[in-house]
């Protein structure tokens, strides 16, 4: 047995329920609640021959599953949309009947119409996009079944005020590192959920975060833990949460 294992549970082994509670959102958090998810290799690694999939695990797989089931929606950059071949949603938020909304924020509009995002999902994707893209290209998502919305600007305060405008305020950001990084220069992360995988990834794969210089570092809470495997799901929110 894991010497971790007696502490710090086995999400595999948990009922939904449990896990569920475990990964509650605040009774009393502000809207929207932005909680980002990432998983990293034990040396800081984002991703294994580009793609976070060599880093995860059973245990990662049912905690990114619970997660997207207690979002309202799921917030994305496109580049991790097109790198990770992103579908849509498969489970239903708990509460509701349908699985959280896919929204994808590009300032081109350079996504495939016929990629899975489209093709296989229950909901329509929400495409966050700006006047620039090409409104041939923005027709084209329209028609694919993509809600497309343009905004003034792709900075945090508007992606999530058009979320909130829609009710959606509790905001599972699933990244990639440069919209992360957006988020916490903008002082908008409320929680990290981190997996951190037992390997050495070594080469040249970037980190969870990629944003501008001289943010101010967010002191975290810890939150809570669990283990699978020799890996740890990490749980931390800010340490001043918005009330």
């Amino acid at each position: 047995m894991h010497p971790l294992a007696p502490a710090y549970p086995n999400p595999t082994e948990l009922d939904d329920d449990t896990l569920a509670a475990h990964y509650a959102y605040p009774a009393t958090a502000a809207a929207p609640y932005v909680r980002v998810n990432f998983v990293s290799s034990a040396d800081g690694a984002v991703s294994v021959n580009g793609l976070s999939a060599g880093l995860g695990s059973k245990a990662d797989q049912r905690v990114f599953g619970m997660l997207r089931r207690l979002a309202d929606v799921v917030l994305v950059g496109a580049g991790t949309v097109r790198a990770e071949d992103y579908r849509g949603a498969r489970r239903p938020t708990r509460g509701r009947d349908t699985p959280p909304p896919i929204a994808v924020v590009t300032g081109s509009a350079e996504l495939d119409p016929a990629s899975k995002l489209f093709t296989d999902t229950a909901v329509p994707p929400i495409v966050l996009t700006l006047p620039t893209a090409p409104a041939e290209q923005r027709d084209r998502l329209t028609a694919a079944g993509g809600d497309v919305v343009v905004l003034d600007r792709l900075t945090p305060d508007a992606l999530l005020g058009e979320l909130a405008r829609r009710g959606l305020h509790r905001v599972l950001c699933e990244g990639g590192p440069s919209l992360h990084g957006a988020l916490i220069a903008a002082d908008a992360v409320d929680e990290l959920c981190l997996t951190v995988a037992p390997l050495l990834a070594g080469g040249t794969a970037g980190r969870i975060a990629r944003g501008p210089a001289g943010a101010t570092p967010r002191p975290l809470t810890l939150a809570g833990i669990l283990q699978a495997d020799g890996a740890l799901l990490l749980r931390y929110r800010r340490a001043d949460p918005i009330e």
